[in-house]
């Protein structure tokens, strides 16, 4: 599906940032550099030989246990949603992300950092015209606790509801528009949560040598665990209408839908991402 009056973006200049890779704990180096129309977002990991590239894209997912890990050849990419989240609220269509190892930077455990950079490089538009999809007829998917519903809608929308039973935090709910401003200002900088008896099989795993209270929250028998306090009230439900944003933009379009859903996860989120894309590909979109 097109939509005429839009275009497609690149960023205007490639534009870097460094910062610890949550599971190695080594320093990470990303940059984000302009790419050709339709070419989509091209994770390159020029620290192996040939410089091996992977497109962003829900077939394409091999792993979505600790993140979403994406992987073509010799080119495996892990945690890619939190990039691909600020890429798809700058309506960056096309994109080129050089990566020194399989890990980007954490960063503060959100999407804030490659929002900065965003805005740092700018955006340039080009001469396509952009693509969309938007679903016929709703698409239902129902994965363990996890619930997704896609209807169509006039822009890009995500109502969201999570359970935190047990904990403070209760239940939370957060839907919105998800445009550029909306993101930026109340979505982008929402950490990651993690559970702490998860955090002990991780670290028995030698993983997570670079997650700290500088980029998680962390909840352990009930009690909210963080260096700064919440940033928001509903924080941990903002953070998980980012992840859905990461997730769904691997169908490669611009989204012209309402997300509705419930409990999710990066399981379920590429799930119906994988859905999206057989269904384009069947009515040859």
């Amino acid at each position: 599906m097109n939509n005429k009056n839009t275009k497609q973006n690149t960023v205007k200049k490639s534009v870097s940032y460094s910062g610890i890779a949550l599971h190695t704990g080594v320093r990470a180096h990303l940059t984000i550099n302009p790419a050709p129309e339709s070419s989509g977002i091209i994770f390159r990991r020029i620290d192996l030989p040939d410089k091996p590239s992977v497109l962003a894209t829900a077939m394409n997912v091999v792993d979505v246990r600790r993140g979403t890990t994406i992987a073509a050849g010799n080119a495996a990419v892990s945690t890619v949603e939190h990039v691909m989240a600020a890429l798809t609220a700058y309506n960056v269509d096309n994109a080129i992300v050089d990566m020194d190892g399989p890990e980007p930077p954490i960063g503060d455990g959100s999407a804030l950092p490659y929002v900065e950079m965003l805005q740092k490089s700018g955006i340039e538009e080009q001469k396509a015209d952009a693509l969309y999809w938007s679903p016929s007829e709703p698409i239902i998917t129902e994965e363990g606790v996890s619930t997704s519903i896609i209807v169509p809608h006039e822009n890009f929308k995500i109502s969201c509801m999570v359970d935190f039973a047990g904990t403070p935090l209760g239940t939370q709910y957060y839907s919105a528009e998800i445009t550029r401003d909306e993101f930026s200002e109340n979505i982008a900088s929402a950490r990651t949560l993690c559970d702490y008896k998860d955090l002990e099989q991780l670290i028995a795993m030698g993983l997570v040598k670079g997650g700290s209270l500088d980029n998680a929250i962390v909840i352990h028998d009930g009690a909210i665990i963080s260096k700064e306090g919440l940033r928001f009230p509903d924080e941990l439900v903002r953070h998980k209408v980012l992840d859905l944003v990461g997730d769904f933009s691997l169908i490669g379009r611009r989204l012209k839908a309402h997300i509705i859903t419930i409990k999710p996860g990066h399981a379920t989120n590429v799930i119906v991402a994988q859905k999206i894309v057989q269904t384009m590909v069947a009515e040859n979109k």
